[in-house]
């Protein structure tokens, strides 16, 4: 079930990072990837510098989504147009 849940959570966050930033997404499995990936950054970061958005699904998915756009941001530098 955690998977499932993980799964979720980082297919919700990767298609918000994709809509916010736009032109940066990557099809529906890709953002799923960057989602789970951008969770473990958010967490992260958000964890270093002393933020905390709560506890519940929002939050995490604004984290995650958060971690998500920072590595959007990161891909985007590296990758061509």
């Amino acid at each position: 079930m955690d998977l499932l849940y993980t799964l979720i959570i980082g297919a919700v966050s990767g298609w918000l990072a994709g809509t916010l930033f736009k032109g940066y997404g990557f099809g529906l499995i890709g953002n799923i990837i960057i989602g789970i990936v951008g969770g473990f950054i958010g967490f992260w970061l958000f964890g270093k510098l002393g933020i905390s958005l709560g506890s519940g699904t929002i939050s995490t998915i604004l984290t995650s989504a958060a971690g998500a756009i920072v590595l959007l941001f990161v891909v985007g530098l590296f990758r061509k147009k």
